[in-house]
């Protein structure tokens, strides 16, 4: 683990940008890859059946918050785990390392039952279509029981990320992608005689990634479990550390609930449209995903440091970064977003409908990026509040409350939630930023 510490020194030393420029890329072709087999998994869905398309954006938020349980509680082992190597404690970061595997193992065995039993409950609420609820049902209760991949794999690579290993956890992402790419064809549309599974085969190539990462992160990733009296307090303290990232990403599950709630008043056609953005969203967010990923440890070891100066540099880089890339996807979402839409379908109603809204959402992307990072910031310097209201104003004060205002005046005044949404957001979170270089120090971390 000697690593861990030279690579924690990296962190407090080494100039910003050339820390992202090191850490950043493997992190974003890993979720390119990621990114890809999502894309991948739409596309071979829709041309297999387009009811399978809409199925796919119902359950969407159900994978986010699977997503989120998993990933967040992650994040939380991370973050503790960076800032102990900051103050010299490495048996400790060891310990959290060593809880992370069978509170992943529990987390799983509770969502993964509770999903089953509600999943056509949910898939009611969301269509009429007897045939888009079967195949919720189907495609959400195999992805959900067989998660235990997607738990274990998240634990052990955010474990490796916090001692600086980025390769280990990008080789097992790309590989469980690419298993999860090659399988989708074979298991959809039964080739080589392989039997025609449909919706059900989109669902077992994803578990079937997800389980093939995990075992590569698993080798590095999992620690021996520390004395049993130890569990309590080093769980509570990861959730007190990965509560705001879990909150940040689950918030999207009932936010995206929300707005296919709204939509479904409308058209399944809408519903669609809008589950294709969240697809294209995957490719275009990467470089904000990179820099969330990178600047919670160096921004957490410098803090703990006590170095103010270099995690305003952190962020200030993060956001330059952020932005400059996500101008690129602004220009694609003005652009191009009619033939964004048919590589997915060729429903005319789906295509206008997303057209119109693709316009508006790219509009976003700018202020979504302050949006997004702000959260992550409040996260790794432990103002586990303030990151958690940023949160919760976006997606359940402004999102779903402003998505129904405005649908009130039409399906296409329904987009315009996406730029007003970010730019409320920002300015909340330039106004804590303020407080918070007032008074950084007003509570000890944790």
């Amino acid at each position: 683990m000697s690593s861990g510490v030279s690579d924690s020194e990296f962190f407090g030393e080494e100039k910003i940008s050339k820390i992202f420029l090191k850490i950043a890329p493997p992190v974003m072709l890993a979720q390119l890859i990621q990114a890809l087999y999502n894309i991948v998994d739409s596309l071979f869905v829709g041309k297999y059946a387009e009811s399978g398309l809409t199925a796919l954006s119902i359950i969407y938020p159900i994978q986010l918050l699977m997503i989120a349980l998993a990933v967040g509680t992650g994040v939380g082992i991370n973050t503790a785990m960076a800032a102990r190597f900051g103050m010299g404690k490495q048996r400790e970061a060891e310990e959290f390392a060593g809880v992370g595997t069978p509170l992943a193992a529990g987390m799983w065995f509770l969502f993964a039952l509770i999903c089953w039993l509600l999943m056509p409950t949910y898939a009611k609420l969301s269509t009429n279509s007897e045939e888009v609820i079967r195949e919720v049902t189907v495609y959400g209760r195999i992805v959900c029981l067989f998660s235990f991949g997607l738990f274990l794999e998240s634990i052990w690579t955010k474990v490796l990320q916090a001692s600086g290993d980025m390769r280990t956890p990008m080789i097992a992402q790309i590989v469980g992608a690419v298993t999860n790419i090659l399988l989708d064809p074979l298991l959809i549309f039964g080739m080589f005689g392989l039997p025609r599974l449909g919706i059900a085969g989109a669902a077992a190539a994803t578990v079937a990634g997800q389980i093939i990462a995990a075992l590569i992160v698993m080798k590095k990733g999992f620690y021996r479990p520390p004395a049993s009296s130890l569990y309590l307090k080093r769980i509570l303290q990861i959730f007190y550390l990965g509560i705001p990232n879990i909150l940040m990403q689950s918030a999207y599950t009932f936010y995206i609930f929300g707005l296919n709630l709204i939509l479904s008043t409308f058209s399944d056609q809408a519903v669609t449209a809008l589950g294709l953005y969240y697809k294209w969203q995957t490719i275009f967010f990467i470089p904000l995903g990179s820099m969330q990923t990178c600047i919670v440890p160096v921004i957490s070891f410098n803090y703990a440091a006590r170095n103010l100066k270099r995690c305003r540099e952190t962020l200030r880089t993060a956001v330059i970064f952020g932005m400059a890339l996500m101008f690129v996807g602004t220009l694609f979402f003005e652009i191009i977003p009619t033939q964004m839409l048919r590589v997915f379908s060729s429903d005319p109603e789906v295509i206008r409908i997303g057209s119109i809204g693709f316009h508006s959402i790219g509009v976003s992307f700018i202020p979504l990026v302050t949006s997004l990072i702000f959260p992550v910031f409040f996260q790794a310097v432990g103002s586990g509040i303030k990151s958690s209201l940023l949160t919760v104003v976006r997606t359940m004060v402004l999102f779903v409350p402003l998505g129904y205002l405005f649908s009130r005046f039409g399906l296409n005044w329904f987009w315009m939630t996406f730029p007003v949404t970010e730019t409320l957001t920002t300015l909340l979170g330039f106004g804590f930023y303020r407080m918070f270089l007032g008074k950084p120090y007003r509570k000890r971390k944790a």
